[in-house]
């Protein structure tokens, strides 16, 4: 059994619900994972915002205008009758909760069940669709068998044994249809695994099922070697071990969500990016196996905060190491990058939201500098640290002020700090330096 994720884009129009369901009835069993339909999710998020900030009015009218937009998604793509009015209901039971939002006081449970909505959504449409089409699906509710435990991480035995479960008790069927993004925290609560979800949920339920291979379709033929919305002419990669696709997710390729391949990595199961709109493209496969070595693709991320501590006396003093990670322990703040000196620790994080008192507990026993709008460029290839073309990306540092470098903490990763302004030339630069004078 294979398993297939669809993102918003790719349930996001009637015309691409229809691809969807081309790519998906084969004849072969299988589980499909679908996000809410494209905007949604922001539309519903924003509802959240303004019930918050006691914008009730605006909230309604924004629930109003979602709920015209399914009306004529309705209207389009369903036709039988009694499915129609199935469709209608539901449509109808869900708006009335939206609306009933409204009137209830904002809490983290509250923003749950309403950006739940979306995936609920595009589940019972999708699934109605396809009884429509003759084709025979079931809808497994995400919430029955995917849960979270105490340390936000997926509980793995309950996810198994409830997805076997459900799918035994079900009516046979060639297609399983269930959300992505959501689940149940460890009091049974409504949460989920924050945006980009759906294609995590995929892989746990790959690793689940013991898949024979878990799919994410999107709208781009596979992960780019550099981002394509800033730099022209990128190519689709082939193939990609599942530490340079880790790599690469977290440090800003947006096709795929960060932790997506921690599931199938375990159960060593692949996984393949795959285009919606062109079916026939082969896309990207990720597994164990590694192909070729050298710098194989570019990715930045953004909204990066570099902090430079230095120690209040001459040399770094034995613990003075310690006591700096403590404190961003004790704040629940990951390091992304960091590099030292005789006197001073350099280190960047990517949420500053306990960024002011951070640097109060620093300032006991350092000096603090803080810069903002930075940005991560991260280039990954096996064995990318010995490759005997890697001092080619060196050149960009006589083109664009780097503010830090991490080089030999990973074999598959290297790490440039730039001010995000110069972001885009960087890509560029290296883009020119690392594939194109390679390929000329």
């Amino acid at each position: 059994m294979k398993v297939l994720k669809f993102g918003g884009t790719s349930v996001g129009s009637i015309e691409n619900i229809k691809c969807v369901k081309d790519i998906i009835a084969d004849g072969n069993k299988k589980i499909v994972v679908l996000s809410a339909m494209s905007g949604t999710t922001n539309a519903l998020v924003n509802i959240s915002d303004l019930i918050k900030n006691n914008n009730i009015d605006e909230a309604l009218l924004d629930v109003e205008t979602l709920y015209k937009n399914y009306k004529l998604v309705l209207e389009e793509l369903i036709e039988e009758p009694n499915l129609k009015k199935d469709v209608e209901n539901y449509i109808n039971t869900v708006f009335d909760f939206l609306k009933d939002c409204t009137s209830k006081k904002h809490s983290e449970l509250l923003y749950n069940k309403i950006v739940s909505q979306g995936e609920l959504l595009s589940t019972y449409f999708f699934t109605k669709y396809l009884h429509q089409e003759g084709v025979n699906a079931q809808l497994l509710p995400a919430l029955d068998f995917m849960r979270i435990d105490k340390m936000n991480e997926p509980d793995d035995f309950y996810i198994q044994q409830n997805l076997k479960r459900i799918i035994s008790e079900a009516l046979p069927a060639d297609i399983y249809i269930t959300q992505g993004f959501i689940c149940l925290n460890a009091f049974g609560k409504t949460a989920n695994l924050q945006r980009g979800g759906s294609d995590y949920t995929a892989t746990i339920i790959g690793a689940a099922v013991k898949a024979e291979e878990v799919q994410i379709w999107t709208d781009i033929d596979g992960m780019h070697n550099n981002d394509p919305r800033f730099v022209e002419n990128t190519q689709a990669i082939s193939n990609l071990s599942f530490d340079e696709a880790a790599e690469l997710a977290y440090f800003g390729a947006k096709i795929l969500h960060p932790q997506t391949v921690m599931p199938a990595r375990e159960a060593n199961i692949p996984v393949r990016l795959k285009n919606t709109m062109d079916p026939k493209s082969y896309g990207t496969l990720i597994s164990k196996d590694f192909k070729g070595e050298g710098i194989k693709a570019i990715a930045a991320k953004d909204g990066i905060t570099a902090i430079k501590i230095k120690s209040a006396r001459m040399l770094l003093a034995h613990g003075f190491l310690k006591k700096v990670f403590e404190i961003f322990e004790k704040h629940e703040t990951s390091i992304d990058m960091i590099t030292t000196s005789e006197v001073a620790v350099s280190l960047t994080i990517d949420d500053d939201k306990n960024l002011k008192a951070i640097i109060e507990e620093l300032e006991k026993f350092s000096t603090v500098e803080v810069d903002n709008q930075q940005s991560i460029i991260c280039l990954v290839g096996h064995s990318v640290v010995r490759h005997h073309e890697t001092h080619r990306l060196f050149q960009v540092l006589q083109d664009i002020s780097v503010r830090m470098i991490s080089y030999g903490g990973s074999n598959n990763n290297i790490s440039l700090l730039v001010n995000t302004n110069d972001k885009i030339t960087a890509l560029k630069q290296l883009n020119s330096y690392v594939f194109e004078f390679t390929t000329a």
